[in-house]
């Protein structure tokens, strides 16, 4: 069972990266722009749907980058790859675009940076433009994350200090908490009163020795004067720069904060049943609303299909259908396990719903439904 399960989940890890493909194509995201009433300019943005997203009407969780365009390509990579593994959720990506990082990131106006001290405003852009703004055009859920490198990182910082609701999750890289002799790290035991629960924070830093001091002074207040249902992690990459950080903090950090998501092939051999109780448990850690996904009730059904267990091949793969009515592949599907069990009428008329789904959206795999339906009529 153990090796019926792998192959199925390779097969999941290649249909997710075929999805991406459009027309010989891979689209990674798409550029945005909007005018910003509260910082007074055009703000830009670049979004990464994931591979089912026009395939499905499930809500995404948002990985939102600072420092956008330098984090958009890398970033959204660790987020499909995984996504595709079953480490992480599948997840929308919004990169925010600098015009002025000094000015956005910082909390306090130095006079050696006229420009500094925009942080607030940032903040506010977020909550009442930005946030609003991703909810009308795409379908994400109310689970959000924070990524910022550098003084990216002192955002995001500064933002879990101060607003720690804003975000569900925080991943700060090499943050400089230096700033302004320290500020931050100086008023972080007061900050920590505010409501924390269910809170993550995962913080990183490269071989930078001056990082270090503020840093580990920083993580051991946090250590010793968290409140209850706040989650933290720091860790030191010493193999790693200022410049090369953020990629590997990006996917140790999404692992930290997804750290129940992956469902164990125990879990999964017990049923749907002990599946669904799975996915129950994550809607109420992760504040939304998941349900099992499509594809990890087709393996299911694969995996019975494979031990020629055709009834409940059939069972499960009519309980997809009944939950995803509008997929061509999960007709097709089941057209495959009528056709193994030999009632070739039922294989036929599945995979003629398949493939008049697939024509109407002009699915990635219409031909693919159409080899197994004229195989049918062939006969």
């Amino acid at each position: 069972m153990k090796k019926t399960v792998l192959i199925a989940l390779l097969l999941a890890v290649w249909l997710n990266a075929a999805l991406a493909q459009t027309d010989n194509n891979f689209v990674i995201g798409e550029n945005v722009s909007f005018e910003s009433s509260i910082l007074g300019e055009e703000r830009d943005i670049i979004v990464y749907l994931p591979p089912a997203y026009n395939f499905s009407e499930t809500k995404y969780p948002v990985l939102y980058l600072l420092d956008g365009r330098a984090h958009f390509h890398h970033a959204s990579g660790i987020v499909q790859f995984l996504a595709a593994q079953g480490l992480i959720p599948q997840t929308i990506v919004v990169a925010v675009v600098n015009t002025d990082r000094n000015k956005d990131f910082t909390p306090t106006k130095l006079s050696q940076q006229p420009q500094s001290g925009g942080a607030e405003k940032f903040a506010a852009f977020f909550t009442d433009e930005l946030f609003p703004f991703v909810k009308r055009n795409y379908r994400s859920s109310s689970y959000k994350i924070l990524m910022g490198h550098s003084l990216g990182g002192t955002f995001a910082t500064y933002t879990m200090l101060n607003y720690p609701e804003m975000f569900n999750a925080y991943i700060s890289v090499s943050p400089y908490l230096m700033y302004d002799n320290n500020l931050m790290v100086r008023e972080t035991e007061k900050k920590l009163k505010k409501k924390y629960d269910g809170v993550k924070y995962f913080m990183t830093v490269g071989n930078e020795p001056p990082y270090f001091e503020a840093l580990d002074y920083f993580a051991k207040t946090l250590e010793t004067r968290s409140p209850k249902g706040f989650e933290f992690e720091y860790s030191k990459y010493l193999d790693d720069n200022h410049g090369s950080v953020p990629h590997l903090s990006i996917y140790n950090g999404l692992l930290f904060i997804f750290s129940a998501w992956k469902l164990r092939i125990e879990t999964f051999n017990e049923g749907l049943v002990a599946i669904d109780k799975h996915y129950k448990k994550l809607s109420k850690e992760y504040s939304s609303d998941i349900k099992t996904p499509e594809n990890t009730i087709n393996l299911l059904g694969y995996s019975y299909l494979r031990n020629n267990d055709f009834a409940k091949a059939v069972e499960i793969f009519k309980e997809n259908i009944k939950r995803f009515p509008n997929s061509a592949n999960v007709y097709d599907s089941l057209g495959e396990a009528y056709e193994k069990s030999g009632e070739n009428d039922l294989a036929y008329a599945n995979y003629s719903k398949a493939v008049e789904i697939a024509e109407k959206s002009k699915h990635q795999f219409l031909e693919a439904y159409k080899k197994n339906l004229n195989r049918l009529s062939n006969n």
